[in-house]
């Protein structure tokens, strides 16, 4: 069997294809995030992902089927107990997470929480709820500045952000802080899934305007994953976007971060002019972060056409020797109630020149079949207590 000397994995954060069987245990009824995209604006110009088989495996609107796609996919379910960034990530490399991570949707974080944060921070916490993160820095980040308080909130997800004024909190201070609230949520009645410094900059309402000095500071993977094995074998684990940041740094040997989606691929096409030996991992976020959970499906939509442009020029520096695998983490439908990630089965495109011929593979109930398949093309054992098992010989 032929093997890949190089292996990108794009993982287009929250793009969902339609609801799992459990999705009602996790509140979604007809969830559907690329589906009903398509359904509200008609139609996309996403040449590529069309040619690569994208509409064949779900389509919508007036969008029409590739009548010979290039790539080989398949519907991939969740085994995992959740609906997350780090759940579906972790997944693909091999973990299965039965225990949720723990949400404060209703009534933001506890006070015994947040008294110690504040004792550590030195810093009064406002705001404490769950919130759209553009919405509260215009409600209370003129008080932030004014007063030195410290903005903390929460959403549907597992994660506490903290808002900081870069100009009068100090990037700095904020990254400490949050690294005291990472410290202080790791207690298991408290476990969140990501603590996220927010920072920001404007003087008064109106003005304020999020940057790209974001960080995620996430749990560490319960146990070692196919990064790690292939880390330890002496293989390149590049980490584009999120992925230092949801795997801690666990397995990646360089990371590059990303101030947009369109970043992301940019920097994916300059690694793929280099040479390395292994494997590519980008996480796309603005389609979730910007999009999913602001409910804007027009964003969401024009969004997904920058990324097919991108990905008509990385499809042109590809060798015969690489695989590129196209999936998602979760879905988030914006056409949905609420502002929460919505429980979805997620695309696995699969595409490489020395494939003979494109088509639909049977569907998996395992995101984890990415990493053993990875697993298998670079002769890595799969480290003890993950899942999955490799279709390597299916996408050769």
């Amino acid at each position: 069997m032929k093997k890949y000397n190089r292996i990108f994995v794009i993982v287009l954060d929250s793009l969902g294809i339609g609801a799992m069987p459990d999705s009602e245990k996790f509140g979604d009824v007809g969830v559907d995030t690329f589906g009903h995209i398509l359904d509200q604006m008609g139609t996309l110009e996403i040449p590529n992902l069309k040619k690569l088989g994208m509409l064949n495996l779900h389509c919508g609107g007036n969008m029409e089927k590739a009548a010979e796609p290039m790539g080989r996919y398949a519907r991939l379910g969740e085994a995992s107990n959740g609906k997350d960034t780090m759940t579906g990530h972790w997944e693909m490399m091999g973990i299965k997470t039965e225990k949720p991570f723990i949400t404060f949707t209703e009534h933001g974080f506890p006070p015994e929480l947040i008294a110690e944060l504040e004792k550590r921070c030195g810093k009064r916490v406002i705001g404490n709820k769950s919130a759209s993160g553009t919405e509260i820095i215009e409600e209370l980040g003129e008080e932030e500045i004014n007063t030195g308080a410290m903005i903390v909130y929460t959403s549907a997800d597992s994660v506490l952000q903290i808002c900081g004024n870069e100009e009068t909190f100090d990037l700095q201070n904020l990254y400490r802080c949050c690294e005291m609230a990472r410290e202080i949520t790791l207690k298991d009645e408290w476990r969140v899934g990501r603590v996220i410094a927010r920072p920001y900059v404007g003087k008064k309402k109106g003005e304020f305007k999020r940057t790209s000095n974001r960080h995620d500071y996430a749990l560490k993977p319960t146990g070692p994953t196919v990064l790690n094995a292939m880390k330890d074998k002496g293989l390149d684990v590049i980490g584009v976007g999120k992925i230092n940041d949801i795997f801690c740094g666990e397995g990646i040997t360089e990371t590059y971060h990303s101030t947009s989606s369109v970043n992301g691929m940019e920097q994916t096409i300059e690694i793929s002019k280099k040479d390395f030996h292994g494997l590519c991992f980008v996480n796309l976020v603005d389609f979730d972060a910007l999009w999913g959970h602001r409910r804007n499906t027009e964003g969401y939509g024009h969004e997904i056409e920058k990324f097919d442009k991108n990905l008509g020029v990385l499809l042109e520096q590809l060798k015969e020797d690489d695989l590129l695998i196209l999936t998602a983490d979760h879905g988030n439908d914006p056409t949905y109630t609420g502002s929460d990630h919505t429980r979805e089965y997620v695309p696995f495109i699969a595409y490489s020149e020395q494939m003979e011929n494109g088509g639909e593979l049977e569907g998996e109930n395992t995101f984890a079949v990415i990493g053993a398949s990875i697993a298998e093309n670079f002769d890595v054992d799969m480290p003890e207590g993950t899942i999955g098992h490799s279709i390597l010989e299916k996408i050769v």
